[in-house]
Parts: structure tokens; sequence; C-alpha cells
């Protein structure tokens, strides 16, 4: 019902060209998968993003997600360590033919994003009655 597609190499963060910028990395965020009876809800990491930074594009079947954070540079002191850094945050995933993508949902909350991809009419379960003869 749902392939996860590598859109990036398999490292965790990979550093853009030069040209774009010296310090910003392109990560690819972790993401939960959870399936309901009324189709695939996705939770998508992506901390240091607000809604107005988001972008999702549902084409030939594949959703596509971008988020980009703003440098936030630290107050009071240097940063000594960091696991994220300015950048930007893009997954995809390939949608199968059962799920409405005209109907999706999306909310952005404190670093997460979620996702509602709505079961399609046809990939329903119906119940059927049976008569008395």
């Amino acid at each position: 019902m749902f392939d996860v597609e590598n859109m990036q190499a398999e490292t965790r963060a990979v550093p853009k060209a030069a040209a774009e910028s010296k310090h910003r990395y392109t990560y690819r965020p972790l993401a939960d998968i959870l399936e309901t009876e009324a189709g695939v809800e996705l939770a998508v990491e992506m901390p240091g993003v607000d809604s107005d930074h988001v972008d999702i594009k549902l084409h030939r079947r594949v959703l596509t997600i971008k988020g980009r954070t703003q440098v936030n540079e630290p107050s009071g002191g240097k940063l000594a360590y960091s696991e994220y850094g300015p950048g930007d945050f893009e997954r995809a995933f390939r949608l199968s033919q059962e799920l409405d993508g005209s109907n999706i949902e999306a909310e952005m909350r404190n670093g997460m994003l979620r996702i509602k991809l709505p079961r399609a009419e046809a990939a329903r379960t119906q119940r059927i009655e049976v008569k008395a003869a």
C-alpha cells in the first residue's frame, strides 16, 4: 500500500552545492507510518521547521515533502555541538492506488508534520448484508 522511496543518499545529511550555501545540509527526516481503517497517517520529524516553510506535493502518486529551517544563532554562548544545523528536509513516498490523493490533510506542530492520507472509496472494506431466504 505504501512504498518508501529514498530520494537522498544513504547518509543522514548531505552537503548542498558550495555555491548554494557553505553551511546548509539536506536531511532525510525520520517518519512513522500508521495504517488505520480510514487510511494512512504519516508523522515526519522536521525540527526547526515552521508551517510557512513546508512544501508538500503529490505528482504521479509520489508524495514529496520538503521543509526549510531558519538559521537560529544561540544567544549567550557558542554552540559546541548540534545534531541538526541550518538546512532542508526532503523525503518522498510512493502512494498506492488504494489512497485518495485528492483529500490529503497536513498539520505542522512543534517540529512534527502529520499527514492524513484517506483510503480511496473503492479500496475501503464494505460490509455486505446477508438476507435470510
